[in-house]
């Protein structure tokens, strides 16, 4: 028998109605950049987090304000359970004043060093490699706080993520690596361009503690990720999480994903968080007027955020030319 304290029930679900408010807004935020990208109202690329959303809200539940997280191209669920402002975030999409960057970072761009989310990263893996500078840099200032680094399965394929596994093991370092495994690398079924024993066991090699989950279940993931974090806090150096998930949509948001077989979609979708979320809840006595408030509250204050973006200014063409360089600058 476990000797960890039982959680009372009433505590369990507050948490996964937390847990599953957050998991709403991300999910209703990507709808709606989704949406924005197919009316013209943002520029470059969207690549939404729908499905995914159980991994960001469970892993960033154990964090606090002084620990940093490092995305990749799919990054505003993780931003988001963050708490990075999603008016912000939206006003960066549509390129506009007031944006996390001022409108000039774009949708793969989403940081706020405020609240420890050192951005989201188009290069993979590179926002491995800066998370793991982020940890060293802890380490060597003596500083309380861990780093998470998420990334996709197609990661790992790349020689710069397993050169962070082993200087992350070498120094003992504070980093929750969290490899986010969808299934696929762009268009490709990432089973079918990796060679080899599957990801985790990439990872043991280099010594690091690795456990593998459903990433679709939130409580799943908000347990597991505690326990690692909670080693990885302790100085006890750094673990990989594997989370299983499935990317509702294509690559990019104006990718339909004709790639894919619609069985297999129709299926991936039926494992889906936030009802599994939703149906728990249910079952301890929540009323479904009270998770459709939630829904409700969730959608309006996205759809706000997207208002007040579509009426915020252009930047200003003279700030292009600031953010550029700080070491040198003239005041």
């Amino acid at each position: 028998m476990s000797d960890q304290p039982r959680v009372p029930a009433d505590q369990k679900t507050d948490t996964v109605l937390s847990m599953l408010r957050t998991m709403r807004l991300i999910r209703d935020f990507e709808e709606a950049a989704g949406k924005a990208l197919q009316d013209g109202h943002v520029r470059g690329s969207v690549h939404q987090y729908t499905g995914q959303e159980a991994i960001a809200t469970g892993v960033c539940h154990h964090l606090q304000q002084h620990d940093f997280v490092s995305s990749h191209h799919r990054g505003h669920g993780h931003a988001i359970a963050k708490g990075v402002s999603v008016a912000k975030m939206m006003r960066e999409l549509f390129g506009r004043q007031g944006g996390t960057s001022d409108g000039k970072g774009g949708s793969m761009h989403i940081a706020d060093f405020s609240l420890g989310m050192l951005g989201a990263n188009g290069v993979v893996p590179d926002g491995v490699t800066i998370a793991v500078g982020a940890a060293q840099a802890l380490k060597m200032q003596g500083r309380p706080g861990v780093v998470v680094a998420f990334f996709g399965d197609g990661a790992m394929n790349r020689g710069p993520l397993f050169e962070a596994f082993n200087w992350a093991k070498l120094f003992d370092l504070p980093v929750l690596f969290v490899c986010e495994d969808n299934g696929y690398s762009v268009t490709l079924q990432t089973r079918n361009v990796t060679a080899g024993p599957p990801a985790i066991e990439r990872v043991k090699a280099f010594g690091i503690p690795t456990r593998s989950i459903n990433g679709n279940n939130v409580q799943t993931v908000e347990q597991a990720a505690g326990e690692m974090i909670e080693h990885v806090r302790a100085g006890s150096g750094p673990c990989f999480l594997h989370a299983t998930t499935y990317r509702w949509y294509g690559h990019l948001a104006h990718d339909k994903a004709l790639y894919r077989d619609p069985v297999e979609v129709a299926q991936g979708k039926k494992d889906d968080c936030v009802l599994h979320a939703e149906n728990w809840l249910q079952a301890q006595g929540v009323s479904s007027s009270q998770l459709l408030q939630l829904r409700d509250e969730s959608l309006a204050q996205v759809a706000a955020a997207v208002d007040e973006a579509l009426g915020a200014p252009w930047p200003e063409a003279g700030s292009a030319f600031t953010d550029v360089q700080d070491l040198g600058a003239t005041p």
